[in-house]
């Protein structure tokens, strides 16, 4: 599909996920092509961005391309006073595609409409997180065979997490139960349990984490997020709410795997690390394979 921008996941239809995932498959066995030699890809992060940005870097140069951009607003002309748009029109000038990320919500969707060349939203706000959702639903495939009528628990930060309000969408095309586990103050928002009661799926919301772990396929911890909250106090009250400790996963199901977006603060205590159960960090180094698959697709080349 050239030159399709992917800005929500929900730009995707269910045979181009899958399509993805087939493709990212196909790049884990051999990362290193050269189908990006000659393409310059743009990314424009606004926000900082370890695994985001490196991983789609790393993707880039395993594919044979080149990469130019900025990992930081303040090193950019934005600082200036640079409208987003007129930052992406030179910037298209200069790139195939443009891989952004932004702390405003719709930021990337507005990019897309002034944008010549493919725009990938990187995360914008706490809205969406598309390209984190792939590898999410890679990564549950790999450890679970399926993506049908799995138990997925969701914990932490349900009010601003992205890549929870985009895998919400994601799996809601797989029959999945839902189990919203957060603080009062972090629930998820309204929409989507709306979102879920359209389509007929069920989900659960709990305030305790210590005892219904056992049911689950995937547990998908998220930090509290500091950045998102206008009160410090509100965010000292509620940073510690869950921690996960290696003697919680005692009795839980075989197949269930522990994921995490990353980075994490301490909501999984690190005696989980060595657990066979924690895949959070085979987890992010699927995000390269995941990328490497949805430039090539949107470009065209796969």
């Amino acid at each position: 599909m050239k030159n399709k921008h992917l800005i929500s996941i929900t730009d995707f239809t269910r045979d181009e996920v899958f399509k993805i995932l087939e493709l990212a498959a196909e790049f884990e066995k051999n990362p290193s092509q050269n189908l990006l030699n000659g393409k310059v890809i743009a990314t424009l992060f606004f926000e900082p961005s370890t695994r985001t940005r490196l991983s789609f870097e790393s993707a880039i140069s395993r594919l044979g391309g080149k990469y130019i951009g900025f990992t930081d607003a303040s090193s950019s002309s934005v600082s200036k006073g640079e409208s987003i748009k007129d930052t992406i029109m030179t910037v298209a000038n200069y790139s195939d595609m443009i891989i952004m990320r932004h702390p405003v919500e719709g930021s990337a969707r507005w990019a897309s409409e002034v944008s010549r060349v493919p725009v990938i939203n990187a995360g914008d706000g706490a809205n969406q997180h598309p390209t984190q959702t792939l590898l999410d639903l890679y990564t549950i495939k790999q450890t679970q065979g399926t993506l049908e009528n799995l138990n997925l628990f969701f914990v932490g930060d349900l009010k601003y997490g992205r890549t929870v309000h985009s895998l919400i969408q994601a799996m809601s095309m797989f029959n999945t139960t839902f189990h919203f586990i957060s603080p009062l103050e972090l629930q998820i928002p309204k929409e989507y349990k709306l979102y879920l009661d359209k389509l007929g799926l069920k989900y659960y919301e709990y305030r305790d984490f210590s005892e219904i772990a056992n049911d689950a396929d995937i547990i998908y911890m998220t930090r509290i997020q500091r950045e998102r909250f206008s009160d410090p106090m509100e965010y000292e009250k509620t940073k510690n709410s869950y921690v996960l400790k290696n003697s919680m996963l005692n009795n839980t199901r075989p197949n269930m795997k522990v994921l995490h977006p990353l980075p994490r603060v301490n909501e999984i205590h690190t005696d989980v690390d060595t657990n066979e159960k924690a895949y959070y960090f085979t987890q992010a180094l699927n995000g390269v394979y995941t990328r490497q698959a949805i430039m090539t697709y949107i470009l065209g080349l796969k």
